[in-house]
This record gives structure tokens, C-alpha cells and sequence, in this order.
């Protein structure tokens, strides 16, 4: 038996791929423990009896954290560091490191931005994996970017010296024992980051709890299903899409039902009934099993909703907001599995055209489908455990046949 670590920062959509790992682990003997600015969300996610050490951190979208909604680009990613990521890094250490000297695990596996995890086990001696949960840092998104790519590498060689090794050398985003990237080649393109400890493995896709009370009974399955939804991090910016996106539905409902995620109710009006005209309001969904019966998605191109979606061969409409989706977003247009519109601009006529198409022009849903398949031949959160277990006992990772 093993012990793993894992160091994930406090959302949803990291944490949501380590849980199928941790699962997986479990499911071999091994023992998992969690470090977590918010304990209750990985029990919320990955089970009440889960045991999780709890690290001081930053809130997303809470004090100095909350982010102005119209800013994009380099700026928002400045801020995403400065603001988030990195203090995030500072204050989770000490937690960290009791919770290594308190568990005592083989290997730390430490997602991609909670940089605690991988800083600390170098400090410490400790092998440790990177868990990728999105798709863009395999890509050389900052070629084009030379001095925020300088200020990002000065701004990890700051945190190196407060919290890891001084000495070290690896980048704490890539640990030099594994990445398990939750991705594939065929997704992320042509240009795919290679590399000896990088493994593509697909997304981990595994049963979660799932909100209670969905109506099911509500949906014909004689006609096609759009979902739509902006993830669980984008309420306080989703009010005019939304709108556009109900608009667009709407005007469908004579041949096509649609499910609004609408979790700050910016929507209004009463869930369900006949007086949505074919479309169905709710503040949460079911959102794996729902995704056997939908024919396409409408989302902001988050890295879970997308290979989520296309696990299931479903293709997209993706309108990025900010951080990763734009890089998400072009990924899925350029395997040619959906349509890409301007979150901030984006009208209820062209979401519209895009929903028509990816619904009706047969080559959206075969690209999803060749999606899909490389998706599942990679294995998942099965692979992600075996190569897991050979960095613990010290073997050289090795490709999942």
C-alpha cells in the first residue's frame, strides 16, 4: 500500500479530476489524503468522510481576489497570479507541510495551480506529480507574450525562494517526475507539449455526488437537448449571455428542448413549465448523467464541461470568458468539434446559427466523436493511478497500454 497527497487549490474544476484518481487508488489499497484551503468542498466533492488538512489560502472571488468582470487578457492573468495564485502558494505551505509530516505520504501529487504542493515535497525530498487539469499550459500560449512570460518565471522564482527548495530548479507547474496531463494529443493539437514524465491521460471522468431533485420526467427524448452552462466561477458575469443564450432557445423550442444552468438566478422567473417555451431554468445540474442525453453544449469552454462534453462525443458552442477558456476554446475549434462566439458580444441570432449547426452539420458531432475515442483510449483516472503507483515504488513511468 501507498500514501498520496493531494494538494489542489479550492475550485471545482480541479478538484473534480483527482477525486476519480483518488477513487481509483482507493479502489487498489492505496490511502489518499487531501490538503485543501476548503476542506468542506473536497468532502462536498470527493466524500464526508474523506480526510482532508485543512491550508490557509485565499477565497476565489472574495476579497481582494474579486475580479473586475470586463478584465481580459494579460491583465486578467496578472491579476489571476498575483491576486490568487500565488498567495495561494504562500499561505497553503505550512499547511502542507504538517500535513506531509502528519501523513507521511509516498508521493505528492500537487495540482497545477495549488504550486504549494510541488514547491513543498522538493523542499522535503519527496517525489511529487502534477496534476494538469487544463489543457492550456500544453501549448506555448506566452511564445507570442516574451515579457509577461519573463515576469511569470520571475514571479516562480519568488515563490521558490519563500517556499521551496532555493536550490531547485524544476518549474513548479511541471514536476520532473510525472505530469499526468487529463488531456490528449488529439485535443490539444499538433503542438503538444511533449516530454519524458508527461503523460496524457485523458479526462478522469467518475461518478460525483450529484444535486437531488432534477426533473427528468421533464425532458422529451424524441427531441434534441442543448445544455447550457458557465461552470460554477462565472456568476457574476453570465447575466447578458445567458439572456442572449435563453433569446436564441427559445426561438428554437418548436423542434429543440434547452436546460439553463442559472446559479446566481439571474434569470428570473419560475424553473420549468410551459411557460419557458421548451426551456428549463435550474440553479444546478446533474451534469455527467445529463450529458448521455444531450445532442450539444453551450458552456464558456472551462476545461471540465468541454472534455466532459466530448467524453460523450457532444459537440460545442464555446464563448471564453477569461483565464484558460480562450486557449480551451480554440483547441475545440480547431479539432473542429464546435463553434467558437465572443462571450462579451456574441447576439441571440448568431448563438443561434452556431446551436443550428453544431446541432445539424454532421462534421461537429464526428469531430466530437474522434474526440471521444481518443479520450477513452487513454485510459483516465485508471491510467492516471498506474502511473501513480510506479512513481511510488520508484519505477520509471511508463505509457498504459
Amino acid at each position: 500500500m501507498s500514501r498520496f497527497l493531494f494538494v489542489v487549490p479550492p475550485l471545482v474544476g480541479h478538484i473534480n479530476p483527482a477525486v476519480g484518481v483518488a477513487a481509483e487508488l482507493a479502489s487498489r489499497g492505496h490511502e489518499s489524503a487531501w490538503a485543501c484551503a476548503d476542506p468542506g468542498l473536497v468532502r462536498r466533492l470527493a466524500g464526508v468522510d474523506t480526510t482532508v488538512f485543512p491550508c490557509a489560502g485565499p477565497v476565489p472571488g472574495s476579497g481582494v481576489g474579486v475580479r473586475p468582470p470586463d478584465m481580459r487578457g494579460p491583465e486578467a492573468l496578472k491579476f489571476l497570479w498575483e491576486r490568487f495564485l500565488a498567495p495561494l502558494a504562500e499561505e497553503m505551505a505550512p499547511g502542507v507541510v504538517a500535513a506531509v509530516r502528519e501523513f507521511g505520504p509516498d508521493v505528492v501529487v500537487a495540482d497545477q495551480q495549488a504550486l504549494a504542493g510541488g514547491l513543498v515535497a522538493e523542499r522535503l525530498g519527496l517525489p511529487w506529480a502534477t496534476s494538469a487539469t487544463t489543457s492550456a499550459e500544453f501549448t506555448d500560449v506566452l511564445s507570442g507574450m516574451p515579457k509577461v512570460a519573463e515576469w511569470l518565471d520571475e514571479l516562480l522564482m519568488g515563490l521558490r525562494s519563500r517556499v521551496g527548495d532555493s536550490t531547485g530548479t524544476a518549474d513548479p507547474r511541471f514536476s520532473p517526475h510525472l505530469v499526468l496531463a487529463f488531456s490528449t494529443p488529439e485535443f490539444v493539437g499538433p503542438d503538444a507539449r511533449t516530454g519524458d514524465q508527461i503523460r496524457y491521460v485523458g479526462p478522469s471522468v467518475a461518478d460525483r455526488p450529484a444535486p437531488p431533485g432534477f426533473p427528468w420526467d421533464w425532458l422529451d427524448p424524441a427531441r434534441p437537448t442543448v445544455l447550457v452552462t458557465l461552470g460554477t466561477a462565472n456568476t457574476d458575469v453570465g447575466e447578458r449571455f445567458l439572456t442572449e443564450c435563453r433569446a436564441a432557445v427559445r426561438e428554437r423550442a418548436d423542434r429543440m428542448q434547452t436546460v439553463i444552468v442559472d446559479p446566481a438566478g439571474v434569470l428570473g422567473g419560475t424553473p420549468g413549465g410551459e411557460d419557458d417555451k421548451g426551456v428549463l431554468i435550474v440553479p444546478s445540474v446533474p451534469q455527467l448523467p445529463l450529458l448521455e442525453r444531450v445532442d450539444a453544449v453551450v458552456c464558456h469552454a472551462g476545461h471540465n464541461t468541454v472534455c466532459e462534453a466530448l467524453w460523450h462525443g457532444v459537440p460545442l458552442v464555446v464563448a471564453p470568458i477569461r483565464d484558460d477558456q480562450p486557449v480551451v476554446a480554440g483547441q475545440v475549434a480547431a479539432a473542429g468539434a464546435g463553434i467558437r462566439v465572443r462571450f462579451g458580444r456574441v447576439t441571440a441570432p448568431k448563438l443561434g446559427a452556431a446551436i443550428d449547426a453544431v446541432l445539424h452539420e454532421p462534421g461537429y458531432r464526428f469531430a466530437a466523436g474522434r474526440i471521444r475515442t481518443a479520450f477513452r483510449a487513454a485510459g483516465g483516472a485508471s491510467a492516471a493511478a498506474t502511473h501513480l503507483e510506479q512513481l511510488a515504488i520508484g519505477a520509471p513511468a511508463k505509457e498504459t497500454v
